[in-house]
């Protein structure tokens, strides 16, 4: 299995609309794709804070390239979010065998 990790920063005073717009068009993007094994999303805690990470676990290299494309070692962003961006970045990680 592969865990992915998309952290992505946003542009200043939009964190509200940001929020509102992970929630309502990039987690239901995400959880209905087919592969996905696992999914969590969070925010850095503090007031002024503007990182985000969404956290999933896929079940191979295949079920992300039927997500993301040939480049699924980039970040997706679902058309409209894109306004959001200051920065964003994605790593790959081989998930561990269970001993």
């Amino acid at each position: 299995m592969i865990v992915r990790i998309f952290k992505v920063r946003v542009n200043e005073g939009l964190k509200e609309d940001f929020e509102k717009d992970f929630i309502q068009i990039s987690i239901p993007l995400v959880k209905a794709q087919k592969g996905l094994v696992s999914f969590s999303a969070g925010k850095v805690i503090g007031r002024d804070k503007d990182e985000y990470v969404l956290i999933t676990t896929w079940e191979n290299q295949d079920a992300l390239v039927a997500f993301c494309g040939e480049a699924w070692d980039k970040a997706v962003i679902p058309h409209g979010m894109e306004k959001y961006v200051k920065e964003c970045r994605v790593t790959h990680f081989e998930q561990f065998d269970e001993a």
